[in-house]
């Protein structure tokens, strides 16, 4: 008997350890989240009111859709046009390519940093990440999601990519907004079932 019991003590501690990484995890999302929605109520130029808030539509978080990608840096590329939802376009360069595993296939997103931004201080370091995945149109925007980046997230030839952390751009809200359409080569050929999901509310275009 009691054999037994000291042989299930590992089994044990790695099953409390894990669910103590899920409980954990599964705050930090909520806490990312709120956030999230805080700034709707923040940002003068917001789509949303606090009594559109509650029409927003999460997947549950799920850890397995953070992944840990291989990081290879794109440098001396020109400036290229990323075009918007409403026939606009926006200046970015590529910064980097990440190649991940996701649902069991091996995928690759590009990294982007806007010229518009970067000479403006709060935003100099920060990167997007637009992408579109077999979601879209279904439980998800038709126009894909985003993921904000900084770079602080790359150090070296790896970084952390969460996809939990996937959001709608302004125009899954109103079609007032200007919003850059992910470039053909950041569409995922899987389900990404994590982050943002379609908003709960008739959305006039």
């Amino acid at each position: 008997m009691a054999k037994s019991v000291r042989y299930l003590f590992p089994v044990l501690l790695l099953c409390n350890s894990l669910f103590g990484f899920g409980q954990d995890y599964k705050a930090r999302i909520d806490a990312f989240r709120k956030g999230y929605e805080s700034d709707f109520l923040t940002d003068a130029s917001s789509p949303l009111k606090k009594d559109d808030l509650q029409f927003l539509r999460f997947y549950d978080a799920d850890s397995s859709y953070r992944v840990t990608a291989s990081v290879k840096y794109i440098t001396g590329e020109p400036i290229f046009i990323m075009h918007t939802f409403n026939g606009a376009s926006q200046q970015y360069v590529r910064y980097a390519l990440l190649n991940f595993k996701l649902n069991g296939k091996e995928l690759q997103l590009t990294v982007y940093r806007s010229i518009a931004l970067e000479n403006v201080t709060a935003y100099k370091d920060y990167l997007f990440l637009p992408f579109t995945d077999n979601t879209n149109g279904n439980t998800t925007y038709g126009g894909g999601r985003y993921i904000d980046l900084n770079t602080a997230d790359f150090k070296g030839a790896t970084m952390t990519l969460d996809f939990n952390k996937a959001y709608n751009p302004y125009c899954a809200f109103s079609g007032k907004y200007s919003c850059p359409k992910p470039p053909p080569e950041n569409n995922l050929t899987v389900a990404v079932e994590a982050g943002e999901k379609l908003f709960a509310k008739t959305v006039n275009h």
